[in-house]
């Protein structure tokens, strides 16, 4: 006799009903939807939604239910993209530029299904259409921060020795520092030199002034160079993901671009609005010492330069940054306690912790203001192809008296909306772009060319599965129908694995599917002729049956566990595709191998197990 226990079976049970649940959210596909935020000054509520819901019953756009608000955004979902695509002209058109209106592609899912968080599995660019974009950082500017820092830092350093100096400028890829003597300049390279080992300092003079260049080892120049696109990667991703773009690819290419793929996104200005939105924040003291007025005419002082506040006046600010965006850790939006307004919450590193104290222990009771800088991309057709300009807008958005000492934590206010406060503190968590990046590739991979792919990769896996199914039925008769059984089962456990982790099915990754569907049988196979086997020895069917699942057991393991660990070091070391590859493959292994052997057992002991047989259909 061939028994299995009862907890055996339960748990084939519950691991069928759960991988059914969790594969049925594929089933319901997408719809056409837009996907409508709010930009500076504006919120998303039950009145937008009823304008919006309004507006298209007037131009006789049908929807496929009422607009749905979430996290902070309005889904309005269609049935066909005709129907979207009018209904996008007609809904920016009614909301006006306080709100953003993007294309995207809403799942579908029912809500008893969402209640257990039983969601589709993300679809790549290859599947489900999106923007692909390839980015280039600007390494000279990367460059030029470095030294701008470098500038504040020195300036510091040389008043802490007590070291007279004239002026530090930027000389074009070098800080120029002049003194009044020859002994001045000593003194102060012999700090500089000290205080900062990997600067290459380099002495000149006319005669009258002594100058001392300070430049960038080329160690140094590699480092900062490598640093700016580490911190513009991670930045990228995370602000694509705070932003709600699912399954970003967001990856390095070389020694100075950067390709993101947004799959979902049919929209590429909206793309580009997302990856544009690089606002930051400076810390600048306000020059009292000077008329504003004097200013505005045109008699700039040095060290000073004029800025407009948001209400439209203008500010005189030193030069000096104390502290800038790339030294926050932390940023959360709130309300002001004693006026209500809204405001963010800044936490500082230990470096700009440390300035800030400084700063502020010399200055309590002179104000400071808060700079808010934001890189805006702009896109025009030029002969069918896109040209991008960019330009950087800055303002005052805050002047505020320093009344006591603080340093790693404080409030910043002057902000027109809670929405804008939160858009802030979104950036500001995220990071700031250690340099400038530039599209120089755009491409546009639209629904309806994923909706082929996924046609063609579903058809490839029928095709195999069914040529499979009929190899199996016909060469091992009753015990190849338990193994397509099983071949089945292993293919709704790897979709419910895939939309249980969120993993990202891509072209590649059907056809890793294609191949695990092909390795499943595979162990059932070997299993098939070890009892063939065993019944031409003579041995009785039940003994054949227990001799084929226990002697075949190592062989599939073996051959398993060498092509698991293939498709590990795949995803470790690949990237996009490849890594989609090697995710179905490993999850389709370790399936299979539950399925081919656990599972068929379980089968062939139900049907078998309990009878005195004479003979096996095998």
């Amino acid at each position: 006799m061939n028994q299995y226990p009862a907890w055996k079976y339960v748990l084939i049970f519950v691991l069928l009903v759960v991988g059914i649940f969790y594969a049925l959210p594929n089933l319901y596909g997408e719809d056409p939807a837009l996907q409508i935020s709010a930009s500076r000054g504006a919120q998303i509520d039950d009145a937008v939604a009823a304008m919006v819901a309004t507006r298209l019953e007037e131009r006789g756009i049908p929807l496929v239910k009422e607009p749905q608000q979430a996290d902070e955004r309005l889904v309005v979902r269609f049935r066909s993209t005709d129907d979207q695509l009018a209904a996008a002209d007609i809904v920016k058109e009614a909301l006006g530029s306080q709100y953003v209106v993007a294309l995207n592609l809403a799942p579908s899912t029912p809500a008893w299904l969402q209640a257990i968080n039983a969601l589709p599995m993300y679809l790549g660019l290859d599947l489900r259409g999106g923007v692909h974009f390839l980015m280039e950082v600007d390494m000279d500017a990367a460059v030029q921060k470095a030294l701008e820092r470098y500038s504040s830092d020195l300036r510091a350093v040389l008043r802490e020795a007590k070291v007279r100096y004239i002026s530090i400028r930027d000389a074009g890829g070098a800080l120029v520092i002049s003194f009044r003597s020859a002994e001045e300049r000593s003194a102060g390279s012999e700090v500089i030199h000290n205080e900062y080992r990997d600067l290459v300092l380099t002495e000149s003079d006319d005669g009258k002034v002594y100058a001392l260049e300070v430049a960038l080892s080329d160690e140094e120049l590699r480092e900062t160079r490598k640093l700016a696109l580490q911190q513009n990667i991670t930045t990228l991703r995370n602000r694509v993901n705070e932003l709600g773009v699912a399954e970003p690819i967001i990856q390095q290419q070389g020694d100075r671009r950067v390709i993101v793929q947004l799959p979902g996104i049919q929209d590429p200005s909206q793309a580009k609005t997302i990856l544009g939105s690089t606002a930051t924040l400076e810390y600048r003291a306000v020059d009292i010492q000077h008329s504003v007025e004097d200013a505005r005419s045109g008699k700039v002082p040095p060290g000073s330069r004029l800025y407009k506040h948001r209400d439209g006046s203008y500010y005189l600010l030193k030069d000096r940054v104390i502290v800038t965006g790339d030294q926050i850790v932390n940023a959360r939006s709130g309300f002001d306690n004693t006026s209500g307004s809204p405001q963010v919450s800044v936490t500082l590193d230990g470096k700009g912790a440390r300035k800030m104290l400084d700063f502020t222990k010399e200055n309590v009771g002179k104000p400071m203001a808060v700079v808010f800088i934001e890189d805006k991309t702009s896109v025009k057709m030029v002969d069918g192809k896109p040209e991008y300009s960019y330009r950087q807008v800055e303002e005052v958005i805050s002047v505020a008296t320093i009344r006591d000492v603080f340093g790693r934590q404080f409030q910043t206010t002057g902000l027109d909306s809670p929405q804008e406060a939160h858009e802030l503190a979104l950036l500001l968590r995220s990071g700031a772009l250690a340099a400038p990046i530039r599209i120089i590739e755009e491409r546009t991979v639209g629904p309806s060319l994923g909706a082929d792919n996924i046609e063609q990769g579903f058809q490839s896996v029928v095709v195999g599965f069914v040529l499979v199914l009929i190899f199996m039925a016909v060469y091992y008769k009753a015990f190849g129908l338990v193994a397509d059984l099983a071949l089945a089962v292993n293919v709704i456990l790897i979709v419910a694995l895939l939309s249980m982790l969120q993993a990202t099915l891509t072209m590649p990754g059907i056809a890793g599917i294609v191949l695990t569907v092909g390795m499943a049988v595979d162990a059932n196979v070997l299993i098939f002729e070890r009892i063939r086997e065993e019944l031409r020895n003579g041995n009785t069917p039940q003994a054949s049956i227990n001799a084929g699942y226990a002697k075949a057991f190592s062989t599939i393991a073996d051959a398993n566990i060498t092509t698991l660990i293939a498709a590990v070091v795949l995803f470790s070391f690949g990237t996009g595709p490849i890594k989609g590859f090697a995710v179905t493959l490993s999850l389709g292994i370790i399936t299979s191998m539950f399925t081919a052997i656990m599972g068929t057992r379980a089968v062939i002991n139900l049907i078998f197990g309990r009878r005195r047989l004479q003979r096996l259909p095998i």
